[in-house]
């Protein structure tokens, strides 16, 4: 659904940004912040960040910073009928990305100082730290334990999932690279203030393959299509 959404984009905004009227509106510099919705995670994917400032012309380079939890399209979750409290069933770890990106965006259409729509066509990439943290489950002897699917084969074997952060002193880092390419629309009523929304794709390649849930299919490669919504700030 996602991507079908960003294709849709692609077609239809450029015709209707250079059909747009210019404006004398310039900035130099601008700071955002947004959360990311993707189909690689929950609710929430995580959160970006982002600094600008201007190159040249219409285009600007990008210094960014993703914190995602990436999830496997496999993942369920059930409730402990003995406990009431919930947990994923077979996941054996956690994969959280720590992206660093440069990029250049390129200004489409520059929205007038305290009106319309402003559309950028962006692209970023750079060099990922993969966390690999264990996924704890309390077993039904009261002990927490890193998930394994031989010593816990079936759904009655857990009561429920781990504490917060428990396991995260075990990590194991993956090094990784990632690229990614997407439209903003900036929404923006005032002059120096940022919102608006960026539908994109991106791409993330690890090292070696990691294990999120060990009885399915699992990758060091990871293709995401993805929307952010962004608040910030500029001059």
């Amino acid at each position: 659904m996602l991507k079908r959404v960003f294709y849709i984009a692609i077609i239809i905004i450029p015709g209707l940004a250079f059909g747009q009227l210019e404006s004398d509106f310039e900035y130099s510099k601008e700071f955002i912040w947004g959360v990311n919705k993707n189909n690689r995670g929950g609710l929430i994917g995580g959160i970006v960040l982002k600094h600008s400032r201007i190159k040249s012309g219409r285009v600007y380079e990008t210094f960014g910073l993703e914190l995602m939890n990436i999830k496997h399209p496999k993942e369920q979750r059930y409730t402990s009928r003995q406990t009431g409290t919930s947990f994923v069933w077979g996941k054996q770890n956690f994969l959280y990305a720590i992206r660093t990106q440069y990029g250049l965006d390129r200004l489409m259409f520059k929205k007038a100082p305290q009106q319309g729509v402003q559309i950028s066509l962006g692209v970023a990439g750079g060099p990922t730290i993969g966390i690999e943290a264990p996924y704890y489950i309390l077993t039904q002897g009261g002990e927490y334990k890193q998930y394994d699917p031989n010593l816990y084969p079936n759904l009655r074997a857990i009561q429920g999932s781990g504490k917060l952060l428990q396991g995260i002193g075990e990590s194991k880092l993956v090094p990784g690279i990632n690229a990614k390419a997407g439209l903003s629309f900036e929404f923006g009523a005032f002059r120096n203030n940022v919102a608006g929304v960026e539908i994109g794709i991106l791409t993330e390649l690890y090292t070696r393959k990691i294990i999120i849930v060990p009885t399915q299919k699992n990758t060091a490669f990871y293709p995401t299509a993805f929307f952010t919504f962004f608040w910030g700030t500029r001059r």
